[in-house]
């Protein structure tokens, strides 16, 4: 089964082939071809994703990074799967004509697939995955927060999400604030320093309330009233900024893993599993790691590759031959920025 995906959702374009089989009753994902054409430089100086210039890129991107990925690959395509939702809609509505235009043209069968249930999936590729269910899901990025109980692929229920900024989005809002540039959570990790002490006593909000819910804005707020306070020469200095930077970072990864190992004693997971973009902070996974070892949790902790925890196509095409194998007949897909993965 050769599966080309085309993954459109925000500000990446990507297009990949992979070839699924079967190997002694397990699926193992070779990948033929990954390419991912990252607007970033573009968006900076916005400070975030601009949609309609996002959407005139993935326009001019996708036939250029088609072709690549059809050279590298030198494979015939089975199935065609493109990313629906959750996501910026013009940007969802791109990747999904141009995919349904392809798959006219080859004459093959094309599928849609959930963005975030691609994050989680992302940890099946490359690696070898048992006896991991129930788990508890963190996807976390510039766009979502969500605790997800998996009690198997396709069975989902969200537990808990952000109630206003997700974990990326108050790391690209923090660092804004101090001026570090766009996107915030790569520039914050750099600058950040886990053997200091910031004692800029940032809160650590909804951490100890009883549910799974997040909320990032009030974090966001307490760093923009501390920076106002200071004088000019202290808010500009080397020894602030770091300071800052580490405090952000430290109070975002506390409600992160109290939270996720919350939900993983009451659901009694054997498996923590963690995607999208914020899942690529080294410090976020060896802490994880830490509490787990220190709390005596029988959970296994499964992290992707860092290339594979910011938006790709490689998860697309996973999502996708799960999808296909359900048997579902997609005679029309339409973008949906707001897909919810229980609805999948």
């Amino acid at each position: 089964m050769i599966i080309l995906a085309i993954e459109t959702s925000c500000d990446d374009t990507c297009i990949s082939i992979v070839e699924a089989e079967k190997d002694k009753g397990k699926t193992k994902f070779k990948v033929l071809s990954n390419i991912v054409s990252s607007q970033v430089k573009l968006h900076a100086k916005y400070g975030g994703v601009y949609p309609t210039l996002a959407k005139r890129e993935h326009q001019k991107n996708l036939p250029i990074i088609l072709k690549r990925s059809l050279k590298e690959a030198k494979q015939k395509i089975d199935i065609i799967a493109v990313t629906a939702g959750p996501g910026l809609e013009p940007c969802l509505w791109t990747g999904i004509n141009f995919a349904q235009d392809l798959a006219k043209k080859l004459r093959k069968l094309i599928v849609a697939t959930n963005h975030i249930e691609a994050h989680i999936l992302a940890n099946f590729i490359n690696k070898e995955v048992k006896n991991i269910f129930p788990a508890i899901c963190l996807v976390v990025s510039g766009g979502h927060t969500q605790l997800i109980l998996m009690k198997g692929i396709g069975k989902y229920k969200i537990l808990g999400e952000t109630r206003d900024d997700a974990a990326g989005e108050c790391f690209d809002k923090t660092a804004r604030i101090l001026g570090l540039g766009y996107p915030g959570g790569p520039i914050i990790s750099k600058i950040a320093d886990p053997s200091i002490k910031g004692n800029l006593k940032l809160p650590r909000p909804m951490i100890f309330q009883k549910n799974y819910d997040f909320s990032f804005s009030g974090l966001k707020t307490a760093v923009l009233y501390d920076f106002k306070s200071r004088s000019d020469k202290v808010k500009h200095s080397k020894k602030y900024i770091q300071k800052m930077a580490t405090d952000i970072q430290q109070a975002i990864i506390d409600v992160l893993i109290y939270k996720t190992l919350k939900a993983a004693k009451d659901f009694k997971a054997k498996s923590i599993i963690l995607g999208g973009g914020v899942a690529a902070n080294k410090e976020l996974k060896e802490q994880f790691q830490s509490a787990i070892v220190k709390q005596e949790l029988k959970t296994n902790l499964l992290v992707p590759e860092p290339r594979l925890c910011t938006d790709n196509a490689l998860m697309a095409a996973v999502a996708g031959y799960f999808q296909w194998l359900k048997g579902k007949k997609w005679k029309k897909i339409e973008a949906n920025a707001n897909l919810r993965i229980d609805e999948n």
